[in-house]
């Protein structure tokens, strides 16, 4: 037997899938979006190879959003799954809370920092930016990793200090600072 809490409920959400979603991942990033969590996931799985959209469920009868608009959105970013939330304006994204892009080449560093600016995202220093819809990146190269982690103190500072002055990361910066005498 429904309760009429019960019937609300499974009036207020409509979910268009094709197929159920298993997921083995513990931990999935929920992001709050004001009313544009579907173009987020369309953006995002243009610029992620391996990435692709899951499913979208829409608001019913009842809810906070209108009837048949957008209330959330599943999709995958390089296998890993996030969800996007239309959950109004009551939420901004900060860079306190930033998705790390981890680049092999410096043309991968210079493809995520161009993608992800494209359409008023803002960069920041240091590898930082804001895309357009808030959500924050850190987009750095392996080498820099590599080079701050060297047991030769001397060469990870410079190579600090020459990150410090960076907008987007420059790998063969990063490498003249490391090879200095």
């Amino acid at each position: 037997m429904k309760t009429k809490n019960a019937e609300r409920a499974s009036e207020a959400v409509s979910v268009k899938s094709t197929r159920k979603i298993q997921s083995s991942q513990k931990i999935t990033p929920f992001l709050w979006f004001d009313g544009r969590a579907e173009d987020a996931a369309n953006f995002y799985t243009a610029i992620f190879e391996n990435s692709r959209v899951l499913d979208v469920a829409r608001y019913g009868e009842v809810g906070p959003g209108e009837k048949g608009s957008v209330m959330t959105v599943s999709f995958e970013l390089e296998g890993q799954r996030f969800v996007g939330l239309n959950g109004g304006p009551h939420y901004k994204f900060t860079p306190a809370i930033s998705f790390y892009i981890s680049c092999g080449t410096q043309e991968e560093v210079d493809y995520f920092w161009e993608r992800l600016l494209e359409g008023g995202g803002k960069p920041s220093q240091c590898g930082w930016l804001t895309d357009k819809f808030g959500v924050s990146w850190q987009v750095v190269p392996d080498a820099l990793i590599e080079f701050l982690q060297d047991e030769d103190r001397e060469k990870a500072q410079r190579v600090m200090q020459a990150m410090l002055q960076m907008v987007k990361i420059d790998i063969n910066k990063l490498k003249e600072a490391y090879e200095q005498e």
